[in-house]
């Protein structure tokens, strides 16, 4: 990740301490307690893949912890729909978690596709090569 990742690692440790704040004040409601918890395991899991993301041995375990935080941000937001339809706190509370779930969510998206569309890019050159070579060698 480069000095543009720390951007969206704070952004995602807010967003989680945002998660864990609304879940600590609503827990004691027994009546929404999975769904809490639900919701503060995806909404804090986010930034801890993309910990894990950053420190991947590879371009491919750096895109798979990626795609975890992702589908992570999209239950958050499907967790978070849910608790406003069912009032568990105001919709001014809620709401804005919601949508910068999405704009996280959006921007995990972004990085996936764009790392996948290099990695593609790379592979091919590198069998062009190989089989300029192959082809140049050979006659």
């Amino acid at each position: 990740m480069t000095d543009h990742s720390q951007d969206i690692r704070d952004r995602t440790f807010d967003f989680a301490c945002r998660i864990a704040r609304l879940a600590f004040r609503l827990e004691p409601q027994s009546r929404i307690r999975s769904i809490v918890d639900q919701f503060l395991r995806s909404g804090t899991s986010i930034g801890a893949n993309l910990e894990e993301a950053k420190a991947g041995s590879s371009k491919r375990d750096f895109v798979r912890y990626l795609e975890i935080a992702l589908r992570e941000a999209r239950e958050t937001v499907y967790w978070l729909r849910i608790c406003i339809e069912l009032k568990v706190a105001s919709r001014d509370e809620l709401e804005p978690l919601r949508n910068e779930g999405e704009q996280i969510g959006r921007i995990l998206g972004a990085i996936v596709s764009n790392t996948k569309r290099r990695m593609a890019l790379r592979t091919t050159a590198f069998w062009a090569a190989f089989a300029f070579c192959i082809l140049h060698f050979a006659f």
